[in-house]
């Protein structure tokens, strides 16, 4: 999900790449999962649903039942983290608050409390969010390590890509009609969600994806 934020608001004022130090370290939270609950924001790509589906050895209407949702962000179908129950948790957690799929666990979770903010030509920096995290005193942490992401250049050159063509689909959506509007959100939805992933080299499928589209 796309946010229109004033970054002297919200971060220290500074915008970092993956082998940069912040203060991220945590103490591995020390029993807090207070970012994993009434978080709204925990859009789904691609790269997730390959790592989840793969991970877990399910298929994404698995996951529909219980872990995640269909929901509708700027015209475009996407999949999100459920926050169900009385104190809105992720459905991944255990009963000790702790991440059941900590391996692998979204992006988005990844980046957190990170911020990635995008050039005019799709580049992106990482920015660190002040306002997020309740932990005091984190220690300074390797981005990169912080972000455990094995290929971290084509996962990032991935993003990228990715973020280009959401863009641009949802610019070039507005001059559908509503049934098209229809079909193309369906054919992302079955070309880049559905269409179940090999446990393979995911950056190949996902080209090979974007061609078939």
């Amino acid at each position: 999900m796309r946010r229109q934020i004033d970054l002297n608001e919200v971060s220290d004022g500074r915008k970092y790449h993956r082998g940069d130090m912040a203060k991220l370290g945590c103490g591995d939270c020390e029993g807090c999962s207070a970012c994993c609950h009434d978080m709204e924001s925990v859009i789904l790509d691609p790269w997730d649903v390959y790592m989840l589906t793969t991970g877990l050895s399910c298929m994404v209407g698995d996951l529909l039942e219980k872990y995640i949702e269909l929901v509708v962000e700027d015209g475009l179908i996407v999949l999100k983290l459920k926050m169900d129950g009385p104190d809105h948790a992720c459905g991944f957690l255990d009963e000790a608050g702790r991440c059941r799929i900590h391996a692998i666990r979204p992006g988005i979770c990844r980046l957190f409390p990170l911020g990635r903010v995008y050039d005019e030509d799709g580049a992106f920096s990482y920015f660190l969010q002040i306002h997020e995290c309740t932990k005091e005193k984190r220690t300074k942490v390797k981005i990169e390590k912080w972000l455990g992401i094995s290929q971290i250049t084509k996962y990032e050159a991935y993003i990228c890509r990715w973020h280009r063509f959401t863009t641009e689909f949802q610019e070039r959506f507005k001059e559908l009609t509503e049934e098209e509007q229809k079909r193309q959100n369906i054919r992302i939805l079955e070309l880049f969600f559905l269409m179940p992933y090999e446990k393979a080299d995911f950056y190949k499928q996902f080209e090979e994806r974007m061609r078939m589209l």
